[in-house]
């Protein structure tokens, strides 16, 4: 595994401790298929929660969560479809986008985004 690899790997678990922490229950992890990737899925209550992780060293490009941009969240959104599709229980339950976005280097400023978006039909 490479560096910005693991790096990665351990934002996005420090992401999921938090998750956790706030009563969040993980479903999975890395979810790829072609047309995209999820980081976490997550239960929170009833409702079905695909997480976007993002870090980000800095803010001079405007940051982790600018880059969850409109190309980003229909990536999110198919890859939710192609998920909520091949789990029909999860797919008759609310859903919801989240975005964790993580700068600078440590200690680092975490922002969760809850309902960061919602996708266009």
């Amino acid at each position: 595994m490479n560096e910005r690899a693991e790096t990665g790997a351990a934002h996005e678990a420090a992401a999921l401790a938090m998750l956790l922490e706030s009563g969040l229950q993980l479903l999975a992890r890395n979810v790829r298929c072609r047309v995209g990737e999820i980081d976490l899925v997550l239960r929170d209550g009833r409702t079905t929660v695909f997480c976007e992780v993002r870090y980000r060293r800095s803010s001079a490009h405007g940051g982790a969560l600018a880059s969850v941009d409109a190309r980003k969240q229909l990536r999110l959104t198919r890859a939710a479809r192609w998920y909520l599709a091949r789990h029909p229980a999860l797919a008759r339950e609310a859903c919801r986008f989240d975005v964790v976005a993580i700068e600078g280097l440590a200690p680092y400023r975490v922002e969760w985004l809850r309902d960061a978006f919602q996708p266009d039909n």
